[in-house]
């Protein structure tokens, strides 16, 4: 046997065992370093983490502030309801993890067994609703809708039911008081979800996984004031999460309360109003299109004229917002935001846009003057117009001659600002616009305040749209290559437009100024940008940014932040220009359009002038929108109605009869002043009790006996004094109204713009 000898061998076993020498101690340096950074460095804040993990909360939700109206109504609020709530900790302590309680207490409530354990198990990703997606050492409420018998029968036999609770607990409600719903404006609320509580962990206002946040309308607007600050009491907690002792106890701070400008009687009637109109319109028949009026929404707004405040916002369709009380059912949830029931959670008030028709006439006309055009004319009223080989028709194609602005507004006549639109357009270099084109009537339409946002202090308002040379290069982009694709030069109507579009859609034409400047084409507006428009026209050109909030009260009483009137801007029209405008807008009411809404029919024009312009809006495949918008010198109301059929026929006497409630004009056009509701804007708040609570007046659903009761003296001091001894007609008189006015003005009906 040969012996090998070992000198070849041993240098590269010693390198070997260097090697792990040095990556030994390599790793034992970095762990000790990390030991380091842990222990020595950052010891305090992970010392404290785990602290945290042995301390657990259980809150105590806060009582969210009232949403009062202007007399201090309750719009929102909250009722105490019997709340069956279950311990998760002290039913996982029991041998079968309470199943035998769970399945007692099912017995009791009415309910199946399986019912109350899916309340009661935890969310997760693979755990399906019903579930509880809060702290687990939170009482899990199973019902909010238990009997005092019931609860009864759980507290006299708590030894039968170990972790289950009865107690009274406050809940949001929308009492819609004299059936003024509000649901719109008022919004609703929802649980947290977790993205919110990451994204509000470091800020001055952090949620907690219990909270209920509103999610639209005043409730989310004014979320941070309503909501208040929860209770919070920390347990110790062992490794098993049984718990050891109490740690620290923060009190709840209840929200405050918001004080609107909304008046509940008012909000009453524009909502009946309005719905009362759109049946109306279904039951006339449109001569285009050979079938009844659809009239599928409308929104209507009254707004003080001095302060942009809102006194009454009606959108239709609407609902209930108590439907998203205690969790909305899934049956609710489809009906309320499904196409078959249009929409009904938008408020049309701001959300609303379509063309605006010739309500938006007082635009061009301002316009025209700021151009250089006379506004006394004479202006040229033919019954049509045309365009190298197409003919823009007036309404009826009526024509009355030579005429000045304000005759033109009376009669609406459309030729006058075809011609005014179109010399304008020309001026500018028609197709071929010069380097700094005047483009007065796009221009002044902006300085109006529309294309943009009103202010209003409701979330997700919408702009409308201005179709002015820039919105037609920036809309020809975004749509070129659809409009290439599917237009044809020998197609239908609508793929000519196409093509048509594709070829110079980026060039303003002479037929878009024509139309625009009637309120038509491309233009879009809301019924709030029109609202704040003509309530600048009546207070002297203050644009005031809406609003419905109009006080935030503490839940103690102590403090009152009084919101006040805000503006953004002034109309950009001479005094002198707006009281020729002025003058003419109440020739409408007397001699024009809406002559046979007002001076026609017993309005008190003497007494209590009105202002009105009637529109009637043309939207391709569809019904026209009727449209009408009026002031006075404390108000203006604004009225549409989708595929509803003209601005007077539809709108107009929905308007009449709430104006004929703000001043308590009767029949015969007399004044009546305890019938009227709101004669004058209120201005001052609600009295606030020493306790912290508001004083309001009670509203019944019979308007009449309220009346009755203030006469007699029934109501209580201070409510008489809120209360005053107005009334709101109730729906039987308003039919009996109408039925008369018909009557009068059977036989001189007309087809008015």
């Amino acid at each position: 046997m040969t012996n090998i000898p070992e000198t070849g061998r041993t240098p590269r076993v010693q390198i070997r065992l260097i090697v792990i020498q040095v990556l030994v101690l390599s790793l034992l340096g970095t762990l000790g370093g990390r030991l380091w950074y842990l222990q020595i460095r950052e010891g305090d804040a992970y010392a404290k983490e785990a602290s945290g993990n042995h301390v657990q909360q259980v809150v105590q939700p806060a009582v969210r502030g009232s949403i009062l109206d202007a007399r201090g109504v309750p719009l929102a609020d909250n009722e105490t309801r019997l709340v069956v709530s279950a311990s998760r900790t002290d039913l996982l302590k029991m041998k079968d993890d309470g199943e035998a309680v769970l399945t007692k207490l099912a017995a009791v409530l009415g309910m199946t067994p399986k019912e109350v354990r899916e309340k009661v198990r935890l969310c997760d990703a693979e755990t399906p609703q019903p579930c509880w997606n809060g702290s687990p050492y939170q009482p899990i409420p199973i019902t909010d809708e238990a009997t005092p018998k019931q609860a009864l029968q759980i507290r006299e036999r708590a030894e039968d039911f170990p972790g289950i609770t009865a107690e009274p607990q406050a809940l949001r409600r929308y009492p819609s008081p004299g059936e003024s719903n509000t649901a719109q404006v008022l919004g609703y609320l929802s649980p947290v979800t977790d993205e919110e509580l990451q994204q509000a962990q470091d800020t001055d206002s952090p949620y907690l996984r219990s909270d209920q946040v509103g999610r639209s309308g005043l409730e989310r607007q004014y979320d941070k004031q309503l909501r208040g600050k929860a209770g919070v009491t920390r347990y110790e907690v062992d490794n098993l999460g049984r718990v050891i002792g109490q740690a620290k106890a923060d009190a709840a701070q209840p929200g405050s309360n918001l004080v609107t400008s909304i008046d509940a009687r008012v909000q009453r009637v524009a909502e009946y109003e309005l719905n009362q109109a759109m049946k109306d319109a279904r039951k006339e028949w449109d001569r285009n299109t050979n079938e009844p009026y659809k009239a599928d929404s409308g929104a209507v707004i009254v707004m003080e004229a001095k302060t942009g405040r809102i006194v009454a916002m009606a959108s239709n369709p609407t609902y209930d917002p108590n439907a998203w009380v205690g969790g909305i059912s899934a049956k609710d949830y489809k009906r309320l935001t499904g196409k078959a029931s249009n929409y009904p959670l938008l408020n049309r008030a701001i959300q609303g846009q379509s063309a605006p028709g010739s309500i938006f006439k007082v635009v061009p006309t301002a316009a025209a003057v700021n151009a250089g055009y006379s506004f006394d004319g004479p202006y040229q009223c033919s019954s049509s117009y045309s365009i190298g080989g197409q003919v823009f028709k007036n309404f009826e194609s009526k024509g009355y001659g030579p005429i000045s602005l304000g005759r033109a507004l009376e009669v609406s006549c459309d030729t006058v600002f075809y011609r005014l639109s179109h010399e304008e357009w020309k001026r500018d270099g028609g197709t071929k616009p010069k380097k700094n084109a005047n483009d007065w009537f796009y221009k002044t339409a902006h300085q109006f305040g529309l294309g943009a946002e009103t202010g209003i202090d409701l979330p997700n308002e919408v702009t409308g749209r201005v179709p002015d040379r820039q919105w037609k290069l920036d809309y020809w982009k975004a749509n070129k290559d659809a409009w290439c694709k599917y237009g044809k030069r020998d197609g239908s109507y609508a793929e000519k437009i196409a093509y048509e579009n594709c070829l110079e859609g980026n060039r303003l034409r002479a037929g878009d100024s024509v139309n625009y400047s009637i309120g038509q084409g491309d233009t879009l507006v809301t019924p709030i940008q029109m609202a704040t428009i003509y309530s600048a026209i009546s207070n002297g050109g203050t644009l005031y940014d809406p609003t419905v909030g109009k006080a935030v009260v503490s839940a103690d009483g102590k403090t009152v932040e009084e919101i006040k009137p805000t503006s953004h801007g002034k109309l950009p029209i001479s005094k002198q220009t707006l009281a020729s405008m002025d003058d003419a807008l109440a020739g409408v009411a007397t001699r024009g359009t809406a002559a046979w809404r007002f001076a026609d029919v017993g309005w008190p024009q003497d007494k209590i002038p009105m202002h009105a312009k009637t529109g009637t809006a043309e939207v391709y495949g569809k019904q026209t929108t009727s449209w009408f918008a009026t002031y006075t010198k404390d108000y203006s109301v604004v009225m549409t109605i989708s595929q509803g059929g003209t601005g007077s026929g539809a709108s107009g006497p929905a308007v009449r009869n709430i104006y004929d409630a703000l001043y308590g004009v009767s029949d015969d056009g007399e004044i009546n002043k305890k019938n009227a509701l709101l004669p004058t804007p209120q201005k001052s708040l609600p009295k606030v009790r020493t306790d912290g609570t508001i004083t309001s007046p009670k509203v019944s659903k019979d308007p009449a006996k309220d009346q009755r009761a203030s006469q007699k003296g029934e109501a209580e001091p201070d409510e008489q004094q809120l209360a005053g001894t107005v009334a709101t007609p109730t729906p039987e008189n308003r039919d009996t109204r109408r039925r008369r006015r018909r009557a009068r003005r059977r036989g001189s009906r007309r087809m008015l713009t």
